[in-house]
C-alpha cells in the first residue's frame, strides 16, 4: 500500500507540473506542448532528487546532528527497541539543538531512515511519553511517509515557484503576444498551488493519524502519547521552532510553526490536536 501511495502522489503531483508547464509554454513560447515537456523533465528531476537526497536537505534544513549510542544512550535505547520489536532495520538517530520539543523523520526507506528529535523534547517528556513519540516516527518510516511527504512538499514548493515567475512576468509585461487566455493563465497562477498544497496537506494529515494509532497498538501506552502530545502542542504554540522551513513542517510530530496564527492552523499540514487525541482515546 505505501508503494501504491508513493506512485499516486507523484503522477498527480506530476499532472499538475504538466498543467502548468503547458500553460508556461503557451504563455512564453507560444508552444504549449513543449512547455508540458519541459515541465514533464522538471518533475521527473525532482523526483528523483527527492528520492536520494531528502533526507540530507532535512537535516541540513534542521542543524541535526547524527549520533552514536554513547552520545544519548536513553535516546538511542528507545529507538533500537522499537525498531526491533517492529523487526525494522536500525535507523541512524539525529539530535536538533533547540529548546521547542518536536521530532521527526526523514529518508527514502527504512534501510535509509533517519529519526531526530530536538534537545527540548528530550528534556521535557519522561521516558514512556518520548518512546510513544519515537515509535510515531518509527510508524512514518516503516510506511514510507517521510519519502511521500518530502516529495509532496518539494513539488509543490516548485509549482509555487513557477506560479509566481508566471504572475510576476505577467504583470512586468503586460503580456503583450503571449498566446495564453489571461483567464486561464489566472485560473492556474492561482490554483495550481493551491491544489499543490491541499494535496500535501491531505497526504500529512491522514499519516499522521496513522502513526499515532501505531504508535499506541506498538507500545500498548496510548495515554503517554496523549499526554505527551499535549505537551508538545502547548510548548510549540508558545514557542515555535526556530529552524527548519515552512516546507519541511509536515515531518514534525506537531505543526512546529503554530504560534496561534489562526490562518496556519486552518491550513496545516497536520491534523486538529483535538482530533488525534479523540482518535488515540477510542483505541
Amino acid at each position: 500500500m505505501a508503494i501504491l501511495r508513493l506512485f499516486g502522489l507523484y503522477f498527480m503531483m506530476t499532472m499538475l507540473m504538466i498543467i502548468v508547464g503547458f500553460v508556461v509554454g503557451a504563455y512564453f513560447g507560444g508552444d504549449p506542448f513543449s512547455g508540458m515537456f519541459v515541465f514533464l523533465i522538471i518533475a521527473i528531476a525532482i523526483n528523483f532528487f527527492s528520492y536520494f537526497y531528502s533526507d540530507s536537505l532535512v537535516l541540513r534544513a534542521y542543524g541535526a546532528r547524527i549520533i552514536e549510542r554513547n552520545d544519548n544512550p536513553r535516546l538511542f535505547g528507545m529507538v533500537k527497541k522499537i525498531a526491533d520489536i517492529n523487526g525494522l532495520p536500525m535507523p541512524r538517530i539525529a539530535i536538533v539543538s533547540s529548546s521547542t520539543p518536536n521530532a521527526f523523520a526523514t529518508g527514502r526507506s527504512p534501510k535509509h531512515a533517519v529519526v531526530a528529535a530536538t534537545t527540548g523534547i528530550m528534556s521535557l517528556l519522561n521516558d514512556d511519553e518520548l518512546e510513544g513519540v519515537m515509535a510515531h516516527e518509527m510508524a512514518h518510516v516503516e510506511n514510507r511517509d517521510t519519502l511521500i511527504m518530502c516529495v509532496a512538499a518539494t513539488i509543490a514548493g516548485a509549482i509555487a515557484f513557477a506560479a509566481r515567475m508566471l504572475w510576476w512576468n505577467s504583470l512586468f509585461s503586460g503580456g503583450r503576444g503571449r498566446n495564453v487566455h489571461p483567464a486561464l493563465m489566472i485560473l492556474v497562477i492561482l490554483t495550481a498551488p493551491l491544489a499543490a498544497f491541499l494535496l500535501q496537506m491531505a497526504v500529512s494529515r491522514s499519516r499522521e493519524f496513522y502513526a499515532d494509532a501505531t504508535a499506541a497498538k506498538l507500545t500498548n501506552k496510548p495515554h503517554a502519547l496523549i499526554s505527551a502530545l499535549k505537551k508538545l502542542e502547548w510548548e510549540n504554540h508558545r514557542k515555535p521552532l526556530d529552524c527548519g522551513s515552512p516546507s519541511n513542517a509536515s515531518l514534525c510530530i506537531v505543526n512546529p510553526l503554530t504560534g496561534g496564527d489562526f490562518f496556519i492552523n486552518l491550513f496545516s499540514t497536520h491534523p486538529p490536536m483535538e482530533a488525534r487525541i479523540k482518535a488515540l482515546e477510542r483505541l
